[in-house]
């Protein structure tokens, strides 16, 4: 506990104010007090000392322990909510969080391609395999015969050490049924090229909105239900503009940016 300016006790989180406060800034210095403040706290996420999804201290809780004013607490802080490695949650405070996966658009570029981009480790794990007779968007999407099915892949993909997209693909079942035995825990493109010459070549309408995580994505996500993630629907076509999946991919919305 600590006295605030109105002469009443504040609690805050002893741990963080003890690491933290370890660390003196420098008065006589060219750097500037917001950097210095800045390089601290993205050391101790760095080191781990700050964890991902725990709240730092408040700007006054900051000012107050370093003798600098809320004004540059604030510039700190702003940066690194800019940079993706805070998130401020109205009426809640200010948490640690990974930094964002950028991901354009307009081109096709599979999720691994992204992270691999964005210098993140990837694994996915496989949570559903079905045949579904009446899908009939997607049925529709994928040019199916009528002695066609479709094959739902489900996939979890996990960036670093956290969910970050719950992946569902359809597919052709005639053409594409081989993947009820492949291990899907890589790269799903690169099976597609060098196993079965098959190349994720175009992307057809492809469409990005805003929904909350319910109660079927909310856990396999990690994430609270009612957090925003963004849906993103996409047709994903071969070198001769046939069909290979259509999908409908739930991601993280505080971890990703679209750019176009």
């Amino acid at each position: 506990c600590f006295f605030c300016a109105s002469g009443k006790v504040k609690r805050v989180n002893h741990k963080l104010m003890t690491f933290m406060s370890n660390f003196g800034l420098q008065q006589n210095t060219s750097v500037p007090l917001y950097r210095q403040l800045k390089d601290k706290i993205l050391s101790d996420i760095s080191s781990g000392k700050l964890a991902e999804g725990e709240k730092i201290p408040t700007e006054i809780e900051l000012s107050e322990l370093y003798n600098i004013s809320r004004i540059t607490v604030r510039n700190a802080v702003k940066e690194l909510v800019a940079e993706g490695y805070l998130v401020k949650k109205q009426g809640k405070g200010t948490f640690v969080c990974l930094p964002k996966i950028e991901r354009k658009v307009v081109h096709l570029l599979s999720f691994t391609a992204a992270c691999d981009a964005n210098h993140l480790p990837t694994h996915s794990v496989v949570t559903r395999r079905e045949i579904l007779q009446d899908y009939r968007n997607a049925r529709q999407l994928l040019e199916l015969e009528s002695d066609d099915s479709v094959l739902y892949i489900q996939r979890l993909r996990i960036a670093g050490d956290a969910p970050l997209m719950l992946e569902n693909n359809y597919y052709s079942l005639k053409r594409l049924g081989f993947l009820q035995q492949e291990d899907l825990s890589g790269s799903l493109y690169q099976l597609l090229r060098e196993k079965y010459a098959i190349v994720p070549t175009y992307a057809g309408e492809t469409t990005v909105e805003m929904v909350r995580a319910d109660s079927d994505s909310a856990p396999l996500l990690k994430q609270p239900p009612g957090e925003p993630l963004f849906l993103m629907k996409t047709l994903i076509l071969d070198s001769q503009h046939q069909p290979i999946h259509y999908g409908e991919q739930y991601i993280v919305a505080e971890r990703y940016t679209f750019s176009f």
